[in-house]
């Protein structure tokens, strides 16, 4: 089986599945410029322009999860966790009015987790 580049913890899919409800179809995108800067933030499917060089590295909770390049490469040889804490971040996140925030934790794989990773496509 191969192995996931993105997960998320059971606290995180609880309010991705309530955001669902509310808002239809999501994405994810992580970029790595303004606003939160590297935070994972949420947006309803087809209001974020996903870029031409976006890489789509996962799924979360039946959501596509996407990154910029400049931000993959920093962060490919890492999994990502996306948990869900407290506080409001200052991005245009779906969370952010629930007083929340998607936050992104990275380790390294195991050796044997980089023979099986997903391919990206």
């Amino acid at each position: 089986m191969a192995t996931a580049r993105v997960s998320a913890t059971p606290e995180a899919i609880e309010i991705i599945e309530k955001l669902k409800k509310e808002n239809g179809e999501l994405i994810f995108h992580q970029s790595g410029g303004c606003c939160d800067g590297s935070a994972p933030m949420c947006f309803p499917k087809g209001e974020f322009m996903i870029g031409s060089r976006d890489i789509k590295v996962g799924e979360i909770a039946g959501c596509e999860f996407f990154m910029a390049p400049d931000q993959f490469e920093y962060v490919k040889n890492t999994h990502i966790t996306i948990d869900i804490t407290k506080g409001r971040g200052s991005s245009f996140s779906l969370e952010i009015p629930l007083g929340l925030r998607f936050i992104a934790i990275s380790r390294f794989y195991t050796d044997e987790e980089l023979k099986n990773l997903e391919e990206i496509v």
